[in-house]
């Protein structure tokens, strides 16, 4: 039987140098980018 391993959330990676990696990360200077997310819209009759 095969082992399925669930992606682990942690610390962020960081160089070889020690610095942080930041590839990852949205910085304030890049924030205006990265748009937030459109509002969701239910249709008509929709529970949810």
């Amino acid at each position: 039987m095969t082992k399925i391993e669930a992606i682990k959330p942690g610390p962020k990676p960081k160089k070889e140098d020690g610095t942080p990696d930041k590839r990852r990360r949205v910085t304030p200077e890049v924030q205006p980018k990265h748009p937030d997310l459109k509002p969701h819209k239910h249709k008509p009759g929709d529970q949810k």
